[in-house]
């Protein structure tokens, strides 16, 4: 590994790390200044709805200024935003924390356009593997510091999350250095091209898939917490250990089934079976009320995760001629984003309203869509994609 992909892997993974810690606690910490669940809802939703305002803009700066400055600017941004969460006194400041967060969190998609200036094309699959472990080891060790620190008060593992990405820009700050700029990181407002592109067949198919896909997904990670609170009495640090287990078993999954499994029956059938384990652990999670068979169907859930996340990133590669990958792919960032911010919002506002059972069952009900929109859906040949 050459030194700037070294320090680009490093510091994701102690970016992450910091995030992996806030996530978990964040419920229960909004809970002590008298927050709803559906104001915890909103409070990840802001973030993501932020985040898609901000990226083309960052993208842009990126191509233009440096990788390395808004990188640096990026992680600075996560840092004050903890540093806001942690001295906070009301939920509105914990909002603001949040939004400043979200619009300068542009640190992943500048980390993805620096390894592509850094890498040959033949090199850049491996690359972005890197990436890919980053993130898989800091949403493993960032639960559990979570779990630990918890302990002591909700506020350490904020100061803890704050202190770790402060390292991590510094880190890009004194050692990156800048690149010749052979990829774009930004393709401008996705929502520009987004109509022109939902006139194809294809793709339009594909990004509903997504969009759908990531709002499951988005519910199930941001109810968690106050599921498990509700049903198993949970608190912060068991709720961060299990989020460390469930990680850890999502990474063994990802290293060494997936790979076996795409290439004996492909992307999309791995992607569907991914969608059905998935819906069957979110069924029985929510129908169960012994912790150990709730802990046994995460396993279903963690292999519908494992499949599911990487395939579908696949799929949407596929629709997309190869000159028009940015724009696809920003567009899929787009409607993921938005996935993102309704997942939160309506998981919380259910769980609160008809009980904590209830986001798990939409969550399964989405998969299952999901499942259905992917029934007689092909990608990856040539004849599909000059049709679309």
């Amino acid at each position: 590994m050459t030194r700037p992909l070294l320090i680009i892997f490093l510091t994701i993974f102690v970016n992450l790390v910091g995030f992996g810690i806030i996530i978990p606690l964040l419920p229960f910490y909004a809970e002590t200044f008298g927050a709803s669940p559906l104001q915890i809802g909103l409070l990840f939703a802001v973030f993501s709805l932020c985040q898609l305002a901000a990226a083309p803009a960052l993208g842009d700066l990126s191509d233009r200024y440096g990788r390395r400055p808004v990188l640096v600017f990026s992680l600075a941004g996560t840092v004050v935003s903890f540093v806001m969460l942690a001295v906070a006194h009301s939920v509105a400041m914990l909002f603001a924390a949040r939004i400043v967060d979200g619009l300068s969190g542009g640190n992943i998609s500048t980390a993805r356009a620096y390894v592509a200036d850094v890498t040959a094309p033949k090199d850049r699959a491996r690359a972005y593997g890197l990436i890919g472990a980053a993130f898989g080891l800091g949403f493993i060790f960032g639960p559990a510091l979570s779990g630990v620190l918890a302990r002591i008060s909700y506020t350490a593992p904020i100061w803890a999350a704050a202190a770790i990405t402060l390292v991590a820009t510094v880190m890009a700050w004194a050692w990156l250095p800048e690149t010749v700029h052979r990829a774009r990181a930004g393709t401008g407002n996705p929502f520009r091209y987004l109509p022109a592109l939902l006139k194809r067949p294809l793709i339009r198919r594909m990004l509903v898939i997504d969009f759908v896909y990531w709002c499951s997904f988005a519910m199930f990670q941001t109810t968690f917490a106050l599921f498990t609170a509700r049903r198993f009495g949970f608190d912060a640090p068991k709720t961060g250990y299990v989020f460390a287990a469930f990680g850890v078993l999502g990474a063994i999954i990802q290293g060494g089934f997936i790979r076996p499994v795409v290439r004996r029956v492909g992307d999309k059938p791995t992607f569907m079976l991914g969608l059905v384990c998935g819906a069957c652990g979110l069924v029985v999670s929510a129908l169960v009320h012994s912790l150990l068979l709730f802990l046994l169907a995460l396993v279903p859930l963690a292999f519908g995760i494992g499949f599911g996340h990487p395939t579908i990133a696949s799929l949407v590669s596929l629709v997309a001629h190869g000159d028009e990958q940015g724009r696809v792919q920003g567009a899929a960032g787009a409607v993921e984003s938005l996935g993102r911010t309704i997942g939160p919002v309506w998981g919380n506002a259910s769980l609160e309203q008809f009980g904590e059972a209830t986001p798990y069952i939409s969550a399964a009900a989405l998969l299952i869509m999901t499942l259905l929109l992917s029934i007689g859906f092909h990608v990856g040949g040539r004849d599909e994609l000059n049709e679309a």
